[in-house]
C-alpha cells in the first residue's frame, strides 16, 4: 500500500528521564513534542511502524535486539527484544517513544550510515513505501552539532541557516527540500539526521503532504526537531 504518517523525532540521551537526573525538565518541552508526534503516528492505524535512526552500518537490525542505556552507564532497558545485540541510540529512542504511545504491533528497525549516498536513502525510502500494508515512518536523528558555543563541536556559521531549511521542509511537508540536503555539508556541520530525513523523502515523494513542526530548540547546542507528516 503506500506511507500513511511519518513523524521525526531527535535523539538525545537525555531525553530519557532516568538518564537526565536533574537536568530532566530542561527537556520536558521537547519530550512532551515527541510523545505527541508519536501518538499522532499510532492514531493513523498502520499496520507496522518502521523506525529509520542513524547506525555504524546501513541495513535491518535484528528484531531481537536489545533497546537500552548501558552504552550511557545507566542499566534501563527502553524495549527490544533479548538478544546479545543493542540498537543504536536513534533506534532505542524510537522504541522507548513507541512504548509510551502504548503501541503493541509489529515494529521493523532500519539503521541508515551516516555517510550514506541521498540517493541510496532515496531509494530505501521508496521500498519501505511500496511495501505490503499501511506503513508509518518514524525518523529519528537530530540536526548541526555546531550551533555555538555552547556546542560539542567548534561553532559554524552555516550551522544555524542548515538546520532552519530543515525546519521549514519539516513544517512544509516537503520531501524535495529533504532530498536537496547535501550530505558532504551534513557531516561538516555534525548532523545526524540527513541520511533518516532523506528516506523519509524516498518514502513521501510524489505525494502531497501536510507538515507539522511541534518543536525546535538547541537546548545544549545541538539542534532537535520534531514534526508530523500526514497525507494532504
Amino acid at each position: 500500500m503506500a506511507l500513511v504518517a511519518a513523524a521525526v523525532v531527535p535523539s538525545p540521551p537525555a531525553l530519557v528521564p532516568e538518564l537526565a537526573s536533574g537536568a530532566a525538565g530542561e527537556l520536558d518541552e521537547l519530550r512532551a513534542a515527541c510523545d505527541a508526534a508519536v501518538a499522532a503516528l499510532v492514531a493513523h492505524a498502520p499496520d507496522h511502524v518502521v523506525v529509520v535512526a542513524t547506525a555504524p552500518s546501513t541495513g535491518p537490525r535484528e528484531a531481537d535486539e536489545r533497546a537500552d542505556l548501558a552504552a550511557y552507564g545507566l542499566d534501563l532497558r527502553l524495549g527490544g527484544g533479548e538478544g546479545p545485540g543493542r540498537f543504536p541510540l536513534g533506534s532505542a529512542l524510537g522504541a522507548w517513544l513507541l512504548g509510551r504511545a502504548g503501541w503493541t504491533g509489529p515494529v521493523e528497525h532500519l539503521g541508515v550510515a551516516t555517510d550514506e549516498p541521498t540517493a541510496t536513502c532515496l531509494a530505501l525510502g521508496q521500498a519501505l513505501a511500496d511495501g505490503s500494508g499501511r506503513t508509518a515512518l518514524l525518523c529519528v536523528g537530530d540536526g548541526s552539532a555546531r550551533r555555538g558555543p555552547g556546542s560539542p563541536r567548534w561553532p559554524d556559521e552555516r550551522a544555524v541557516p542548515w538546520d532552519t531549511a530543515v525546519e521549514e521542509a519539516l513544517a512544509a511537508g516537503d520531501p524535495a527540500a529533504l532530498a536537496a540536503l547535501d550530505p558532504a555539508l551534513a557531516v561538516e556541520l555534525a548532523v545526524d539526521g540527513r541520511a533518516p530525513w532523506q528516506v523519509l523523502a524516498g518514502a513521501a515523494a510524489g505525494r502531497s503532504w501536510s507538515g507539522e513542526l511541534r518543536c525546535s530548540c538547541a537546548p545544549w547546542g545541538v539542534a532537535y526537531a520534531v514534526a508530523s507528516w500526514t497525507p494532504a
